[in-house]
Order: C-alpha cells, then sequence, then structure tokens
C-alpha cells in the first residue's frame, strides 16, 4: 500500500521557515551571556535572571497563541509573530541599557512563543495523519540541525566578529525563513471551518463550537500529568544550552564548545528519524521510557567532568563530548513521542491548544533551569547544576513510568 506523500511544498517550506528561524535562534543562545557580561557588565545570576526572561514572556503568551491559533486563521498569527522575532535582531543592537535589553528580550520571548506554536500546529495540519510521528520527527530534526550549526557559527563570530555583525547576520537569516513561512498554504483550523460553514447555512453555532472561555481553552487539562514530566525534564535542558560554554572553560577544557552542540543534534538527527517511525507503529510511551536513560546518564557524566579534569583533562574532554551523543539520542527520542502523546489527549479542535501546552510545561522548566543555574553557579560551581539535573530527570522518568503511563492509556483519543 502505498504511504500518503509527506514531502508536499508547504511541509518543505515549513521546514525551511523553522529551521532558518531556530538557526537565527541559536546563533544568540551561546553569545548572550558573553554579551551581557561585556557589555553591561552583569555577573552570572543577573545574566541568568536576564536570560529567563525569554522564556517566561514566551511561556506567558503559549497558552493564549493556542487559543486565538484554534478559534482563528492561524497563518496570518504566525506570520506576524515571525516578522516581530525578524525585527529584534537590529532592535538589540540599539539597547543602550540593561533595560532596554530585558524588554527586548521579553518582546523577543512574546514573538518566538507565538511562532513556535503557529509552526509545530502549521505542521501537523498539513501533514497526514498516518505519517505525523515520522513528519514531526523531520520537523524537529530541522530544529536540530539549527542547534548543530547555530552555536557553532555564533561562537566563531563571537571570536571574529563584533556583536552588531552576530545581530544583523541573525536578522538575514531569519528574513529568509519569514520568505518561506508565507510560501506555507495553511488549513482552516476545524473549529473555524465549522462555524463558518454554520453561519453561511444560517443555523445558530453549537454550544461545542462557541462555548464560553474556560481553562480547558487554553490548557489541555489531559496533557497536565505529562507536562510534569516535561517540566522536570527540560530545567537540565535549559542550563546546560545556555552555559555550558562557560562551564567548559570553568573546568578549563580549551577545545571548542561550540561543537557540543553539533554532537547534540547529530545525536538528535540520528534518532529522531528512527523514533518517528516507530511513533506512528504506536510506541510511544516505550520510545520515551527508553529515551530517559542516556538523558540521566548524560547530565550525571557532565557533573563529573569538574572532577575529571584536574586529573586528566583529555578523559573529562572526551567525557564532555560524549555527552552530547546522549542527551541528544535521549532526546531525539523523545520529543517526538511527547509531541504525538500531546496531540492523542486533544480533540481536533484542539490541535493548537495541545501543541502550546506541551511548549509551555518546556518553557516553564527553561525558564526556571537558566535563572536557577545562575543562581546555584555563582553558591558553588555549574557541576552542581548539572547533578541536581541528573535528579530531576530520574524523578521525572519515575513520575512517568507511575502516573503519566496509566493516564495516558486510560484518556487517549487515537
Amino acid at each position: 500500500m502505498a504511504k500518503d506523500k509527506l514531502f508536499t511544498r508547504s511541509y518543505v517550506c515549513i521546514l525551511a521557515a523553522n529551521f532558518l528561524l531556530f538557526f537565527g535562534f541559536w546563533l544568540l543562545v551561546p553569545v548572550l551571556p558573553f554579551y551581557l557580561k561585556e557589555t553591561y557588565g552583569c555577573e552570572e545570576m543577573i545574566i541568568g535572571a536576564v536570560l529567563s526572561c525569554y522564556t517566561v514572556s514566551c511561556l506567558c503568551v503559549r497558552p493564549f497563541s493556542g487559543f486565538l491559533m484554534d478559534r482563528f486563521p492561524r497563518k496570518p498569527i504566525y506570520i506576524l509573530c515571525y516578522f516581530v522575532c525578524v525585527m529584534m535582531f537590529p532592535a538589540y543592537t540599539a539597547a543602550a541599557a540593561i533595560s532596554w535589553f530585558i524588554a527586548l528580550r521579553a518582546l523577543h520571548g512574546v514573538a518566538f512563543g507565538g511562532v513556535t506554536v503557529g509552526g509545530n500546529t502549521l505542521c501537523v495540519d498539513i501533514m497526514p495523519n498516518s505519517r505525523r510521528g515520522e513528519g514531526l520527527g523531520y520537523y524537529g530534526l530541522t530544529n536540530n540541525i539549527a542547534m548543530a550549526l547555530g552555536p557553532m557559527t555564533g561562537l566563531f563570530m563571537h571570536d571574529h566578529f563584533t556583536y552588531i555583525q552576530i545581530f544583523i547576520s541573525g536578522m538575514l537569516v531569519s528574513v529568509a525563513g519569514f520568505v518561506c513561512a508565507v510560501a506555507v498554504k495553511a488549513r482552516m483550523p476545524e473549529s473555524l471551518r465549522a462555524r463558518r460553514q454554520m453561519e453561511a447555512a444560517g443555523d445558530t453555532p453549537a454550544p461545542q463550537v462557541t462555548r464560553k472561555l474556560s481553562l480547558d481553552r487554553f490548557i489541555l487539562l489531559k496533557g497536565i500529568p505529562v507536562s510534569v514530566s516535561l517540566f522536570l525534564l527540560s530545567i537540565p535542558y535549559g542550563a546546560t544550552t545556555n552555559f555550558v560554554a562557560m562551564y567548559a572553560r570553568e573546568i578549563h577544557i580549551t577545545a571548542p564548545a561550540g561543537l557540543f552542540f553539533t554532537f547534540m543534534a547529530l545525536g538528535m538527527g540520528a534518532s529522531r528519524i528512527v523514533a518517528g517511525k516507530k511513533v506512528d507503529r504506536g510506541y510511544i510511551t516505550q520510545c520515551i521510557h527508553v529515551g530517559y536513560y542516556p538523558v540521566i546518564t548524560a547530565f550525571f557524566m557532565l557533573s563529573m567532568c569538574r572532577f575529571v579534569a584536574p586529573a586528566d583533562i583529555i578523559v573529562a574532554t572526551a567525557m564532555f563530548y560524549m555527552v552530547p551523543l546522549l542527551l541528544g539520542a535521549g532526546f531525539g527520542i523523545m520529543f517526538p513521542a511527547m509531541n504525538s502523546l500531546y496531540i492523542n489527549l486533544a480533540p481536533n479542535n484542539q490541535r493548537a491548544t495541545a501543541t502550546s501546552t506541551y511548549l509551555t510545561a518546556w518553557d516553564v522548566g527553561i525558564g526556571i533551569g537558566i535563572a536557577g543555574s545562575g543562581v546555584i553557579a555563582q553558591h558553588f560551581t555549574f557541576y552542581m547544576v548539572y547533578l541536581i539535573g541528573s535528579a530531576l530527570c530520574l524523578i521525572s522518568l519515575l513520575f512517568f513510568t507511575m502516573r503519566v503511563t496509566p493516564h495516558y492509556y486510560r484518556n487517549r483519543l487515537r
């Protein structure tokens, strides 16, 4: 039996738009801590607080963006948010004071929160249901490729170019992504299509089509248990992506820190493709369980680099670069499975709400991870951040096994 076509023009365009959006994002991630320290003289704790405001603003807007995209045409909202993201890059160069930088970073977070919910939901809309796991795997793979190239490029540019040139480069990449986003042909949300059909027929909308606002219009209530597990996972992830370059300097690893992100992306890329096909065959919770083990091991190894480095820097460096391969493999297995799990818990008219709940849980942990790691690093060192992160992932695994898995099988809709 022939498979439904996955790589349509719109699907390829949204893959390109997502890659270029995240490339611009990852270009700045490892550079911003240095920028804040060198430009504004910020300490680690302040850097963590400033960077976390981006995630907090992302978090605040995600539930509302999910609601809006379930109620109104998704593409115009997606395009507007994408445009704001593009304009933030040159705006950073005009921030003369740290307060202005914080305001711009928060606005960037609002726009990024909207564009990621929109992109993920549009991607689900335009792909065939029979290949959803595989399609989400490729969509996530664009994030991983951006993660491989963006930080490495950003750190290279930090050593050879000015900050203004870095910000302008991010803008140019995002402009190319914006053009691809405009080319996507979007489908109308099912809830909006049903309402317009009833209005055209002169009927009164049914209660399930236009109902009063309630909490479940902004948050997928059935997704709360899995959100707890995802939240615990994302705390050490946020600390790693934002501070691993500083940690490498702290323990005197002189090899390029940008390779850390490259190896993580390689691990994610290889595992995502395989995991996506397994998800399409129904192995959702099984994939998530398998993904936990390399992640827990990786964060523990990363913390132990602090003690191995004084004795043997070569062994410590080898451990340091083994960590991202394990992290990439683990998260690459879990991401498409987690995304599909949320979608399977939601009715079709709450697809964007499911996506926003998934991303909101991730953002909460990322924000706490960034802010908390700055505080912990200032009082201890970064090794304690990753040791705590390993423990949090273990707790997440136990909760997922005992609470989330049975809840999912009782409440899934497909």
